[in-house]
């Protein structure tokens, strides 16, 4: 293993994890003011109600197959009956799918956040970074999902990415394994790094504030 893998697959994801925490208590502490989306729904709504909901629908699809993917092991999938070839299939197909939602509800955000005067006037430069990581994040991972595995020879990233993201947190990082991967799952999961080191930052925080005080208004 190279230094270069050691900072990029070791070094680099505890350095945007540990910002990713001190950050997020800093903001809170610090700023809770601003612990918000910043909203611009009074500015523009026709955009928003179809880009909004494909977006977050698509999301969420997305991080419960990563979640599936990435932190269940191949072997477990294979101890309870389900074949590796399967369930590599089965997470490509949902995949495409979440994905797709995903891609075209941020187009769409992106549309209406660059061409609406009011709305591109209330986006910062937090903004601008977030959406270029993001749109990074989309791109890489639409690119593994439809061109590598359902175009190209296929790949299956549960053998390299998913040791290697376990080991983080297992505190066994395995840097050879991201060093392994085709590039762009190092792309991908670089880009996706960098945005958690952003996220304390940026208007994202808001995935941490439940709406539940919506369920007492009239």
């Amino acid at each position: 293993v190279s230094g270069a893998d050691l900072i990029l697959w070791v070094a680099l994801p505890y350095a945007c994890l540990a910002v990713f925490v001190v950050g997020h208590v800093w903001r809170y502490r610090a700023g809770q003011l601003t612990w918000t989306t910043r909203s611009t729904q009074l500015l523009e709504r026709r955009w928003l109600r179809i880009g909004g909901p494909l977006f977050h629908l698509g999301l969420f699809a997305v991080i419960g197959g990563h979640l599936l993917g990435i932190l269940v092991p191949k072997q477990a999938t294979e101890a309870v009956g389900v074949s590796g070839s399967l369930s590599h299939l089965a997470l490509l197909d949902d995949g495409t799918i979440a994905g797709t939602a995903m891609t075209l509800g941020f187009a769409v955000l992106l549309y209406r956040r660059t061409t609406v005067a009011r709305v591109r006037r209330t986006t910062s430069a937090s903004d601008r970074a977030t959406y270029l990581l993001l749109g990074v994040v989309i791109a890489t991972g639409m690119w593994a999902t439809v061109g590598v595995n359902l175009i190209g020879a296929g790949y299956d990233y549960r053998e390299t990415v998913g040791p290697w993201f376990r080991g983080l947190f297992l505190l066994d990082p395995r840097p050879e394994a991201m060093a392994g991967a085709p590039l762009v799952y190092q792309l991908h999961a670089l880009s996706a790094t960098l945005l958690y080191a952003l996220w304390p930052f940026s208007r994202l925080v808001h995935a941490w504030s439940a709406p539940v005080a919506y369920l007492r208004r009239s």
